[in-house]
């Protein structure tokens, strides 16, 4: 593999999104200009929006959520910017961590100084089902779907191909649901911040207040088994092992290194970018990695010259609790087959060795697929400049990481940021 080399340096100056969930009186334009307006608001030393120069939005599928195709230039009007460029990128699940690529690439190249990179999702719009039919687009449609298989179904898979071949349990993964609500119980703008303690105390006084027998669960494992509380989806996967869907949107703005300064005096810096493509997961030879995500890891990580040992933080793609395990040896935190006991020991918690998902993750914080990439990057913004408040891990946070998949692993970006 050739080592690639960023034209020039470029570094993120401002952070922001909106209040994941689901908003029936929003639509993707109301919760991009939220983004928008809490991004500005990080900026320490201010942002003219004159300044921006081209926009590049991740979004998966305004078409079928909300009937409205062209979505970046109406995004682009709704800010005040036109006429800048702006330009809709679509990789499913990965769409703006791969937006984000595009905008790093455009002011490493020269082309742009100040660049804005966003993503937006209005999912909730439609019904379950014709939620699962609109995701099922990103699988193999020829093939995949029409056998019947479902994104939990295609995680499932890997679940059970997973546990077959390293021997892991059903409680690795509810392990990683229990972390993530930990975390999200911490995050404000979670779509489910709440630890799973908090949700079995809401439903223990639900009960009651309707008249119900009041469940009696010794603890949260024991929830976690129950059929009632926590159904199986697609075994081994359950209700809490999947991600929910989400409204959000979400705002980076990018600059050049060399003005940088002009914007903030702790700016973070994008020292390494990979991405890479696989086939559809019916014809890959392994289902317990993704290929495209080792190789967008392993081309981040040359360009950057560093080591997985070297992250101290990594937001990773947990669209369900198996692809989080499968992400963490992916990008070489943990050998093949050891991400599930890191998962049970407690390593990838917010003060383990190798914290994950500080955030809450796709899991709690939620999933707007078009702009959780982007949404990675408020998170690891936040933890290497010391303002994540109670979730801010107790370390120095001079190397962190995101990594964004987009359907079952046909698209995986991977980026690597530094303070310096």
């Amino acid at each position: 593999m050739k080592t690639r080399k960023l034209g020039r340096g470029v570094a993120v100056v401002g952070v922001g999104m909106s209040q994941f969930g689901a908003f029936p009186e929003k639509n993707s334009r109301d919760l991009f200009v939220e983004a928008f307006r809490d991004m500005r608001g990080s900026v320490d030393k201010g942002l003219d929006p004159n300044d921006i120069e081209a926009l590049y939005i991740g979004n998966y599928s305004s078409d079928l959520f909300e009937g409205q195709g062209h979505t970046a230039p109406i995004m682009a009007d709704w800010l005040g910017l036109t006429p800048r460029p702006a330009t809709r990128i679509e990789d499913a699940c990965a769409s703006s961590g791969v937006a984000l690529r595009q905008g790093l690439l455009a002011v490493a190249s020269g082309a742009y100084d100040v660049v804005l990179v966003g993503g937006i999702e209005k999912m909730t719009n439609l019904p379950i089902a014709e939620v699962t039919d609109t995701l099922a687009t990103a699988g193999d449609v020829l093939f995949e779907i029409p056998a019947g298989f479902t994104f939990p179904g295609f995680y499932a898979a890997m679940a059970t191909a997973y546990m077959h071949k390293y021997g892991a349990t059903p409680e690795a993964l509810m392990k990683v649901a229990l972390k993530n609500h930990d975390n999200g119980a911490l995050n404000a703008k979670a779509q489910f911040n709440s630890t799973i303690a908090g949700v079995m105390a809401a439903k223990k006084r639900s009960a009651e207040k309707k008249g119900r027998p009041i469940p009696t669960w010794a603890d949260e494992m024991e929830f976690l088994h129950d059929d009632r509380a926590n159904p199986m989806i697609a075994w081994p996967l359950r209700l809490f092992d999947c991600s929910p869907v989400t409204d959000g949107a979400t705002a980076v703005l990018l600059v050049s290194e060399e003005i940088a300064k002009q914007f903030t005096d702790d700016p973070i810096h994008i020292i390494g970018s990979g991405q890479a493509s696989d086939g559809a997961l019916h014809d890959r030879p392994d289902l317990t990695s993704l290929g495209a995500a080792k190789h967008a890891g392993q081309m981040a990580y040359a360009m950057a010259g560093i080591t997985p040992k070297d992250i101290k933080v990594a937001e990773v793609h947990d669209c369900f609790t198996i692809a989080e395990i499968i992400a963490s040896e992916d990008l070489g935190f943990f050998a093949p087959g050891a991400g599930h006991e890191a998962a049970e020991e407690g390593l990838t918690a917010r003060h383990g060795s190798q914290p994950i998902n500080t955030s809450g993750g796709l899991k709690s914080k939620g999933h707007p697929v078009g702009a959780s990439g982007a949404g990675q990057v408020v998170e690891v913004f936040k933890q290497m400049r010391g303002l994540a408040g109670e979730r801010q891990v107790d370390r120095d946070v001079d190397l962190a990481l995101t990594h964004n998949v987009g359907g079952t692993g046909q698209t995986a970006v991977v980026h690597i940021y530094e303070r310096k």
